[in-house]
């Protein structure tokens, strides 16, 4: 066992890099050398096995074998026996579907949150691990039988969070707005809005925001704050309940 080990990745490629270039060194650090293998989840794309290809030039680059659990036989039985487990970006409502409907949900979480194995999510990998999908920014191509997700932390996340363009004459709802409408409804969690470039490590009952971009962090009923790379996040981690 050992507390939760997480790095959660806003998304996968940044403007002028190639896939996982901006984090790869968070992603040597956040594994180390006791990991060898790492068991990739693509359920978030249709064609699951180019996907694969593309993770696993990446991970074997940095020195990681990588299983795919599209092609394992059993997906329940790869993630029992995985040392560290990603999930990649792509649409949220098809990756949280395929984790239902191959009853992947509390298996992942024991692993994660009672074994301690890493875990690394980007983009809809990253929405998944939280409380629900409530903020993704996807359409709902399918539907999963819960918006609920895996609930590794005891808060929302919006990876690819935008600023509004103040140039801009477009009309339609910033993001902003789209989360202050989720935080109209009662009860909803903080969300932590992620620009491109950022992403959030948590070590047990530590949480800091690293990358190269900042955060902006949604508190119901309260004003948004701005965050530089290094706050620490540790009190979203706090289980609290939303009406206190």
């Amino acid at each position: 066992g050992g507390p939760r080990r997480l790095l959660l990745v806003s998304n996968s490629t940044l403007h002028g890099g190639g896939y996982l270039g901006h984090c790869q060194q968070h992603i040597k650090s956040f594994l180390g050398e006791k990991v060898k293998r790492v068991l990739f989840v693509p359920y978030a794309l249709h064609d699951r096995d180019a996907y694969a290809r593309t993770a696993r030039e990446k991970f074997e680059s940095l020195g990681y074998g990588l299983d795919s659990i599209h092609e394992s036989c059993d997906p329940v039985e790869a993630v029992r026996k995985s040392e560290a487990i990603f999930i990649g970006g792509g649409n949220t409502f098809r990756l949280l579907k395929a984790l239902y409907d191959n009853s992947l949900i509390p298996e992942i979480r024991k692993r994660v949150l009672e074994d301690g194995i890493p875990y690394m999510g980007s983009s809809a990998g990253t929405n998944v691990a939280t409380i629900s999908i409530n903020t993704t920014n996807d359409m709902p191509i399918v539907y999963p039988p819960s918006l609920q997700a895996l609930g590794l932390v005891p808060f929302n996340i919006n990876p690819h969070y935008l600023d509004p363009d103040v140039k801009s004459t477009h009309m339609g709802e910033t993001r902003e707005e789209r989360i202050r409408q989720y935080h109209e409804e009662p009860d909803t969690p903080p969300v932590l809005g992620l620009r491109e470039g950022a992403m959030l490590l948590v070590e047990g009952d530590k949480a800091t925001l690293q990358g190269v971009t900042g955060a902006r962090l949604f508190l119901r009923g309260k004003k948004p704050t701005e965050h530089e790379p290094g706050t620490d996040f540790s009190f979203l981690l706090i289980d609290s309940n939303p009406l206190n």
